[in-house]
């Protein structure tokens, strides 16, 4: 069994999640997750980048706060707060931070590396 506190963690209680810092002016909590799926909230500076890179994971994330320009692939859009967007496995992508913003993060199959600590 899965020890990591957000391993089935049926109410997620923000304040209670500390923060961890992925790189300057980008940091995230894992909220919960189970075998399957994995569900992460990611903040960013403006100025933040998340730099392009693939995973084997689909992904599929909501704007919940900010202004990001988002790359997946070779389009590029700006996404605000309520916008959303879906990333298939192994496709390139990226996020740079137009206004300071959060984005939420779902995962399928899980980031084994975001728990490998």
């Amino acid at each position: 069994m899965n020890q990591h506190p957000a391993f089935e963690q049926q109410f997620i209680l923000d304040a209670e999640i500390p923060w961890e810092t992925v790189e300057p002016g980008v940091r995230r909590k894992v909220l919960s997750f189970d075998e399957r799926v994995m569900m992460v909230k990611v903040a960013f500076d403006a100025g933040g980048v998340g730099a392009l890179h693939h995973h084997h994971h689909t992904q599929i994330s909501y704007v919940a706060q900010g202004v990001f320009e988002i790359s997946i692939g070779d389009t590029k859009k700006t996404l605000r707060q309520g916008d959303g967007y879906y990333i298939p496995p192994n496709e390139i992508h990226g996020a740079r931070c137009l206004e300071a913003g959060e984005l939420v993060d779902v995962f399928t199959p899980i980031r084994e590396d975001f728990i490998a600590s």
